[in-house]
């Protein structure tokens, strides 16, 4: 009788260890799923961004996400308190528009900082719509940032501590081809050679890259911005009439073109009259904007020029074979991309959803342990 008790408390215990084993092991497959789904959860909520910091848009791109902001660099003021009333396109739509008692600002000119508190206060507010946007919000994010490749070290340290007085819990920087060629995608850590020419608002920066850097490199303040401006002056000059620049850079986008091959269409202009001072309608060609932007055209077909020039042997070799691409809005302008193979005899192409690649391009650097 004993024999058989002492048998069935062993058979007991051995079935409770069984099921506690099982038990156990379910568990911590269970508990492997849940890690996993939750390192899968953060993941795909990375708060890592990528900025493109650029003088006519600000750009940022979030890891898993792309870009989750694309808005102008401009911000409204009121003069009186100081208070900023209103970010990118907003502010946008007040250009020309205001009274006395509100300001709008560009607080970047030329690839940098002009306005070292706005930016900081844009940069918040944009790094803050992102977390919105992504519907996961923390306070302290890495960050890429891009910078043109001719700035000085105090321009670099000026973008770094905007951009972490803004909330970066860290703060990198990567030239902007480099950037451009990653989010364009180009093989730019392998060796081979890839010729970028990243036509923004306030700069254009042609590049040769390679092994993850930049070979050679020439920056010119003459882009979209620039084109802006000459448009306005030759509507000026020519038919005796004042527009803004937000109707000079609508001309642009609709009749701009880099040759008078494609350049028939035309659109109806409004401005101010300078004799009379009494608004004024004319008809402008696309023609008028080929002359127009025709000597900003030539100092970019003269970078991409000069830096081939300046390109070692082996890699213009790859640059003859694979071709030139062109990212940022100047690359949009219809016939550019012709007109610059035309000039140095190798195929020039556009690249994908030209103004994202430099932000695109910042936020895959985040994987590169280089630039982490």
């Amino acid at each position: 009788m004993l024999k058989a008790t002492n048998l069935n408390i062993i058979d007991w215990f051995v079935k409770f260890l069984q099921t506690y084993h099982e038990r156990l092991f379910k568990n911590l497959i269970v508990g492997n799923e849940f890690l996993e789904g939750q390192n899968k959860m953060f993941k795909t909520f990375s708060k890592d961004l990528g900025i493109d910091l650029g003088t006519a848009n600000t750009l940022v791109y979030q890891k898993n996400k792309g870009i989750v902001v694309c808005e102008p660099s401009i911000v409204a003021i009121e003069q009186a308190s100081g208070k900023i009333i209103a970010y990118g396109n907003e502010a946008k739509k007040m250009i020309g528009k205001t009274s006395k008692d509100i300001l709008v600002i560009h607080p970047m000119r030329e690839g940098v900082i002009a306005n070292y508190e706005i930016t900081v206060e844009m940069l918040k507010h944009y790094i803050k719509i992102a977390g919105e946007r992504s519907g996961f919000i923390q306070n302290k994010q890495s960050v890429v940032i891009c910078i043109p490749s001719g700035i000085t070290g105090v321009e670099e340290r000026s973008v770094v501590d905007a951009v972490k007085q803004a909330g970066a819990k860290k703060a990198s920087l990567i030239a902007e081809p480099l950037a451009a060629g990653l989010g364009a995608g180009l093989p730019v850590f392998e060796a081979t050679g890839n010729m970028v020419v990243d036509i923004g608002g306030g700069t254009t920066e042609v590049a040769v890259l390679s092994l993850g850097g930049i070979v050679t490199s020439m920056s010119v303040r003459k882009a979209g911005d620039s084109m802006d401006e000459a448009l306005s002056l030759y509507i000026r000059n020519q038919y005796g009439m004042l527009i803004g620049l937000q109707s000079a850079e609508q001309l642009k986008i609709q009749l701009g073109c880099a040759d008078f091959f494609f350049a028939h269409e035309r659109m109806q202009v409004r401005g101010r009259d300078l004799l009379t001072g009494l608004p004024k309608t004319e008809e402008i060609t696309g023609e008028d904007v080929v002359w127009a932007i025709e000597d900003i055209v030539q100092d970019i077909v003269d970078a991409v020029k000069l830096t081939l020039e300046k390109t070692p042997p082996e890699l213009a070799a790859d640059i003859i074979e694979r071709g030139i691409v062109l990212v940022g809005g100047g690359a949009l302008l219809k016939n550019l991309d012709q007109v610059i193979s035309q000039a140095v005899g190798i195929p020039v192409w556009v690249a994908e959803n030209p103004m994202e690649c430099v932000a695109i391009g910042a936020g895959q650097s985040l994987e590169h342990t280089h630039f982490s």
